[in-house]
Formats: structure tokens, C-alpha cells, sequence
């Protein structure tokens, strides 16, 4: 999403090291070099936030490749890459490249194939021809990525105080007989007053029946009394991406709306409890649902649990019950139980947190107490 890429302020004074950690990764491969082609993964490697890149990674040099609009961006974005501006194409100047390289013989080039187009790796195939052998190398930028250092963690909790902030401020524009794109609208441009770029993903606000949709998009329907109110939002503040979900009830809520919600929330915090170093993501995911489960309520937890959560909204790992990846300190994660009942409606409780040696650890910092408006 060039949206997530708008801005040029992901902290950059650990780039050579992230350059190195890829590198580290070549032996793994038997590469000499990696190709990075993913927008958020080449600003993360090198601070370029334009929309159109394409990064070399070689063992004793990086070059990034872009067009003549960025050629002053570039220069003051990038750190520890020398860079080429494409005067007739980035795949063909990067082709070209690889055809004349120093090294002799054939180029074992590393690269991800579900970032690399079918087209691209064609048309660089007719440049360079037999001189490149290709090597995948999935998913070594998003693991450098799944542990945040010090600096992005300064921005992810600023983020999170962000979209808490503006959350508890629009608990005045939810109301009956406001509709849900404007509830969604006020959310957005709140994001921005209070200085980010814009929201990490269309916002959610489903009311009624339809909260009962996970991911339902705003309409013009209007809220009304005695409905459940799912709202869905997070940000992008200099480059990070907040996450956060709350749930409201118009009116006076009936005892089992209760019920359900104290269920979500205990399910949450259960959740978050299993959090902690060396622990598998799906003992987070399953620790909700035993909770959910122990309450009649599983069948209507339909998604996992959460996922990982930096310069994209949706980054490892996932918190679901098949996944093995062991949780490390400095993961930022969001933790999101919910159940979804057709005719009645949906809660989710959705949190940002980071991983430490104790535990998990809140960012986001909106009150969780069940609210009736």
C-alpha cells in the first residue's frame, strides 16, 4: 500500500545493520545477491519511502535503483546504498546491471517470489539473460522486521498513544442517528490533526447486525439505540502503524450483551498472559480460545488471534493456531478475540502490545470498560 510509504521518517540510524543482517543471509542461500522489491521492506532496509524502488543487496555493496521524480528525495532519504536514477526503466537498469556485473559467471540472485512478479522476473530474464541464476529467498527482510529495536518501538508507542487518543475523543460523534461514514471520517481526520499521515487501513465502524462482520467497511447506514458498535481504526505516525479495536453499545445493554463482552475481554487477557519470550504464537491463540470455549462461545471466533504489527498493519508473526514461530522480545503484536453472532451483532477488543522479558506490555492505552452511549 503506497500509503503505508508515505513518509520518510522510519528511524534510519540502524540501516547498515539491517543491510548487514541481510547480507548474513546470503550463505543461507548460496546468493550473491538479494533483490528487494517490496515497498515497505526497501524502506525498511535503506529509508527510501518513494513509490517506485527496486533494492540490490550485494555482499559488499547496496544500490538502490529509482526515477528521475525522486532523485532529490532519494538523496536525502537514503542511508548506506549508493543509488541510480532509471532514465528508461528501474527493471531494465537493474537488468542491464546484473548482464555487465564485476563478478564472473553466473549471479546466484536471492529474491521473494510472492514480491516479484511473473512480468518483472521476465522482463529481467530477456536483460539479463543466462548470467542470473534464480535463487528464492523468502521472507528475509520480514523476519529482520519482526523484531523492532529501540527506535521503532519510540514511534510504535507514540502511534498507539495516537489512536487511543482520538478513539476516547470520538466517544462524543458515537451516537444514534450519526452514520457510520461519518463517525469513520471524524476518525480519520482527527488521525491527522493530531499529526499522522493517515489511517493504517480503511477504518471500521459496523453498527448493529453488521458488527457481526469482522472486517464490514462503513456505510451510510445510520447508528441507532440498543445496537452494538465496532470500531476498527489505527494510523500511520512517521511511518508506523497503529491497531486497535473497541467495542460500544448504544442505549442500555441487555444482560447477555454483557456477558459476551466480559467473555471477549477475559479472553483477551488470557491471551496477553501467555505472552512472553519462547512462546509459540499459537499458545497465544489457543489461550482465547479456551477462554471462549469454556463460555459456549468458540464457533464464533472466526479469525486468529492477531498478527504482527510495524510499517504494515499485517506483519509477522500471525497469532493463529497453526503457527510454530516463537515469540521474541521486541515483537510488536496485536491481541484481537472477538465473536460474531448473525442477528445480534459482533464485539472485538483489539490491543497493541510489545513483547518483553515480563511479558506482554500495553501500547495502546484506550479503556477497555464496556461503554454504554
Amino acid at each position: 500500500m503506497n500509503r503505508d510509504v508515505a513518509q520518510k521518517s522510519v528511524p534510519l540510524n540502524s540501516s547498515r545493520s539491517r543491510i548487514h543482517g541481510l547480507r548474513l543471509s546470503l550463505s543461507k542461500h548460496r546468493a550473491d545477491a538479494l533483490l528487494v522489491t517490496h515497498l515497505p521492506n526497501i524502506r525498511y532496509v535503506c529509508g527510501f519511502s518513494g513509490s517506485a524502488a527496486i533494492l540490490l543487496v550485494e555482499s559488499s555493496r547496496a544500490i538502490l535503483f529509482t526515477d528521475s521524480r525522486y532523485t532529490l528525495q532519494a538523496r536525502e532519504e537514503v542511508h548506506d546504498a549508493s543509488v541510480v536514477i532509471a532514465r528508461h526503466g528501474l527493471l531494465r537498469a537493474l537488468g542491464e546491471m546484473l548482464q555487465t556485473g564485476r563478478r564472473r559467471g553466473r549471479l546466484r540472485l536471492g529474491y521473494a517470489p510472492a514480491q516479484l512478479t511473473v512480468a518483472q522476473k521476465d522482463a529481467l530474464q530477456s536483460i539479463a539473460g543466462a548470467r542470473v541464476r534464480w535463487v528464492p529467498a523468502p521472507n528475509e527482510v520480514e523476519r529482520l522486521r519482526a523484531v523492532k529495536d529501540a527506535s521503532e518501538l519510540i514511534l510504535m508507542r507514540e502511534a498507539a498513544h495516537l489512536i487511543s487518543d482520538v478513539w476516547t475523543a470520538a466517544l462524543r460523534h458515537i451516537k444514534p442517528g450519526v452514520s457510520e461514514l461519518a463517525v469513520a471520517a471524524e476518525l480519520e481526520r482527527a488521525m491527522k490533526l493530531r499529526g499522522a499521515s493517515g489511517p493504517s487501513f480503511d477504518t471500521i465502524v459496523a453498527s448493529g447486525p453488521r458488527s457481526a462482520w469482522p472486517h464490514a467497511q462503513p456505510t451510510p447506514k445510520l447508528l441507532k439505540k440498543n445496537e452494538l458498535v465496532v470500531l476498527d481504526q489505527g494510523a500511520i505516525l512517521r511511518g508506523y502503524c497503529s491497531d486497535m479495536t473497541r467495542t460500544v453499545f448504544l442505549g442500555r445493554a441487555a444482560g447477555r450483551v454483557r456477558e459476551l463482552y466480559s467473555a471477549v475481554l477475559e479472553a483477551q487477557q488470557a491471551a496477553k498472559a501467555a505472552i512472553r519470550p519462547g512462546a509459540k504464537a499459537s499458545d497465544v491463540d489457543s489461550a482465547a480460545r479456551k477462554v471462549l470455549r469454556r463460555h459456549g462461545l468458540v464457533r464464533y471466533f472466526t479469525h486468529s488471534t492477531g498478527h504482527g504489527l510495524g510499517i504494515e498493519v499485517h506483519e509477522v508473526p500471525r497469532l493463529g493456531a497453526a503457527e510454530e514461530t516463537l515469540l521474541e522480545e521486541g515483537m510488536v503484536i496485536t491481541v484481537e478475540p472477538g465473536v460474531y453472532i448473525e442477528g445480534l451483532g459482533g464485539i472485538r477488543i483489539e490491543d497493541d502490545v510489545v513483547v518483553t522479558a515480563q511479558g506482554a506490555q500495553d501500547l495502546t492505552t484506550a479503556s477497555r470498560d464496556f461503554l454504554e452511549l
